[in-house]
């Protein structure tokens, strides 16, 4: 992808052309001819009687026999033409394998030396440093799955390159570039522990093309509040878990506001307000033992003093101070802030949404989903939600968050970080999962063993949901980024092309004048991957951004070129086929017209 040499035009003929090549090919002449009388002597003297013959390499090329009557064939055809051509040969590739390096050297972009620490094997090292179960393995036994997650390959190359279990991963790529086959689907195939993946899709995508592949290795749980998937309900899952502290509750209100507004008015005085009594509802459910949905009623009832005693009952004096402040100010305030977190918490609303949250009732039987749990198996969890106006996001995000706490503090009882790591793919972050704080959290999960994979479709897309500079802080945090095709953003292609440097390329100028030709050769400055060449990234290529390593250009490896694709293919198709049966049925029921028709 580096500029090519700059040659200003100059009067070199094809006559020119054809005699360069003529002395290429006396040259090779020569040298093939020398190697042949070389190696001639060398197999007359070992099978032959004839004496050293003088240097001759025309003759030996075209007429060796005469060189050496009395050397039987086999040993003239090994010595003047199968061992010459072999050496021929390696020297081409050592050449050409030099020509390359040196070529990709002088582009300014990372060389496979620079890139080693991401190649199998320091990788491979590297993973038995991080996971205890893998001590005393030597790196060549490790299984290409527990090295690290899978990025690409080397271009040129095949040589696979690989995320360690202590990276934290960022990906922007524009929609239909290869974002979801070639990253998010051949991660989560590839886990050696648990996988969370956050979409608002599930026909032909990364949960149809996984989800039997994953259900072989451990119980696949899916969260679809919204029906994507339009499956039954088999679990559910405690919302108000880590809600029975401030903190706790305080995160889980942070999530219905970020998820309903966008980070210009997240800071005002309603947005604030609004979260200071979510935060208190929840907390007075939580140590009440009361659903979620409760927190609706008092919403719609601001004047019950139920949450206020809950919360003095609980000891928790301040909290339920500041509740009261809240409902005993000005009605108009009250009302205000009351309808901002009505707004916020309004997904609730729908009981589909809310039983995914909720205890079953006694007569159905739902499995509990428990993070931390979760955190230490070989699960997968799927989290489902549309975005838009009415979405469940605030839920999708809420228990993408539970789960990687719950992983970090697992982490920490296991000595500092889990074995087999987590594996947190956040797709369409920045529409469903919505985390406030997640560049801070990008500073330590990896260190942990949680390894979070935010996927999104523009550095804008980032901008929206966490403001200039907490998306600054999560590119910044990111330990490897990969840039795909189609960045139209022209402030972000500018930044990235000067992340990759400048370098120097050589300008040869030819001249002809009545004295004869000259040539003058010159240096200038250019930059390594201009904008516009970093927008028009070909289909399958990414651009890389390791901490401490020069930016690469790498080959994605979709899922659909790799081991067992037509399995996969075959397995997603007939997930896709459910999920349409299950919409078309669902259909029916709804419709009044359906049994007749």
């Amino acid at each position: 992808m580096s500029s090519p040499r700059t040659i200003t035009p100059s009067t070199t003929t094809g006559t020119d052309v054809l005699f360069y090549l003529l002395i290429a090919l006396a040259g090779l002449g020569m040298g093939g001819g020398s190697l042949a009388w070389l190696f001639g002597n060398l197999a007359n003297a070992v099978a032959g009687s004839d004496p050293w013959a003088a240097f001759q390499p025309t003759a030996t090329l075209m007429h060796p026999e005469q060189v050496w009557p009395h050397m039987a064939r086999p040993a003239v055809i090994t010595g003047c033409y199968v061992l010459p051509a072999l050496i021929l040969l390696a020297t081409a590739v050592l050449c050409a394998k030099a020509w390359l390096y040196f070529r990709s050297s002088s582009s300014g972009l990372a060389t496979a030396r620079e890139l080693a620490p991401l190649l199998p094997k320091q990788i491979a090292a590297k993973a038995i440093d991080l996971r205890p179960s893998l001590k005393g393995s030597k790196p060549k036994d490790i299984d290409p799955d527990d090295r690290g997650v899978l990025l690409g390959t080397l271009k040129p190359g095949k040589d696979e390159l690989r995320a360690s279990w202590e990276d934290a991963l960022l990906a922007v790529m524009a929609p239909r570039s290869g974002k979801t086959s070639a990253l998010a689907i051949p991660a989560i195939l590839r886990a050696p522990g648990p996988v969370l993946l956050t979409s608002n899709k599930a026909a032909r995508d990364a949960y149809t093309a996984t989800l039997d592949a994953r259900a072989e290795v451990g119980t696949v749980w899916t969260v679809d509040p919204q029906q994507i998937a339009h499956a039954p309900q088999t679990m559910w899952w405690d919302i108000l878990a880590d809600a029975r502290d401030l903190a706790g509750a305080r995160r889980l209100a942070g999530h219905f506001v970020t998820a309903s507004v966008d980070e210009s008015s997240a800071g005002d005085f309603w947005s604030t307000a609004a979260a200071n009594t979510l935060t208190a509802l929840f907390l007075a459910a939580a140590h009440a033992g009361l659903p979620i949905t409760e927190v609706l009623a008092w919403l719609a009832s601001p004047s019950d003093r139920t949450p206020i005693d809950l919360l003095q009952d609980a000891g928790l004096d301040a909290v339920a101070a500041q509740l009261q402040g809240t409902v005993a100010g000005a009605v108009e305030t009250r009302d205000g802030i009351f309808e901002t977190a009505r707004q916020y918490a309004s997904c609730l609303l729908d009981t589909g949404i809310a039983s995914w949250v909720t205890p079953p009732k006694s007569r159905e039987k739902l499995r509990e989903f428990k993070p931390e749990a979760f955190a230490t198996s070989n699960d997968t969890l799927f989290l489902l939600s549309k975005d838009g106006g009415g979405s469940a996001s605030a839920i999708i995000a809420a228990a993408a968050d539970s789960v990687m706490r719950a992983a970090v503090i697992q982490a920490e009882r296991a000595g500092g970080r889990l074995d087999a790591p987590l594996l947190a793919i956040l797709d369409e972050a920045a529409n469903v999962c919505k985390i406030a704080d997640l560049p801070d959290l990008y500073s330590h999960l990896g260190s942990r063993g949680v390894i979070p994979f935010t996927i999104l479709q523009s550095y804008q897309q980032g901008v929206r949901v966490w403001g200039e500079a907490g998306m600054h802080a999560l590119f910044s945090a990111a330990t490897i980024k990969l840039i795909g095709p189609g960045t139209d953003d022209a402030d972000f292609a500018e930044k990235l092309s000067r992340l990759a440097g400048d370098h120097d390329v050589r300008t040869v100028s030819v001249s002809t004048s009545e004295s004869g030709k000259s040539t003058s050769v010159s240096m200038r400055q250019e930059r390594v991957l201009p904008p516009d060449a970093i927008r028009a990234l070909p289909k399958g290529t990414a651009y890389l951004l390791a901490t401490g390593i020069r930016p690469a250009l790498i080959d994605l490896k979709p899922w659909y070129k790799g081991r067992n694709a037509d399995r996969l293919s075959a397995a997603s198709a007939k997930a896709t086929t459910a999920i349409t049966n299950r919409a078309l049925a669902k259909s029916l029921r709804q419709d009044d017209f359906g049994p007749a028709a």
